[in-house]
């Protein structure tokens, strides 16, 4: 205790006036200063202890490979055969042209609602034809699939905005779009 005293008076000297000796309190400024400085060591070793939990929960999980066999993506991706999608991937791609009557009467609410109904369904069916496909076939359908998904986006919020120019732009990509992949697939 002796040996760190000290330290502990080097650091903080006392101010001694001609009159009388004291020791100037800390100012707020001071004291504030403290204060974050423990709050950022405590805010360190919260987030290095939440870090390290995550880490090691985490991998037990991917690690683990009777809890990696035992994942059930069928929340996800229902069970759809290619043979389905094939089948079924042409009316939903209608589904998602006809929204141009409700473009037209510019009920956006609505055409909004159909727009997303009908891309999610043709999402699922491109999804599991580009899967079933070989690897040297994929990267032109997965093109076509961000340009029709991303334009089904843009639409989706010119709709929103009620941005007539914007809608009709998005359209006539996805069309288009929609043209390539059925020439291809």
């Amino acid at each position: 205790m002796m040996a760190i005293r000290p330290l502990v008076s080097q650091a903080n000297p006392p101010r001694v006036s001609p009159t009388f000796s004291r020791h100037i309190k800390p100012s707020l400024g001071t004291r504030e200063i403290a204060l974050k400085a423990l709050h950022s060591k405590l805010s360190r070793r919260i987030g290095a202890i939440a870090t390290l939990a995550s880490v090691l929960l985490a991998g037990d999980a991917i690690f683990n490979k009777d809890f990696a066999n035992g994942l059930d993506f069928s929340m996800v991706a229902p069970e759809q055969t290619v043979e389905e999608a094939e089948s079924v991937i042409r009316g939903h791609a209608r589904e998602l042209v006809e929204v141009k009557a409700l473009l037209d009467s510019q009920t956006w609410g609505v055409a909004q609602k159909e727009l997303r109904r009908s891309s999610s369904r043709l999402k699922q069916d491109l999804f599991t034809i580009i899967q079933s496909k070989p690897g040297r076939e994929r990267p032109p359908l997965r093109k076509l699939y961000e340009v029709i998904f991303s334009n089904v986006s843009n639409l989706d919020f010119a709709a929103r905005d009620e941005n007539a120019s914007l809608v009709w732009e998005s359209y006539k990509k996805i069309v288009v779009a929609l043209d390539d992949l059925f020439s291809i697939i």
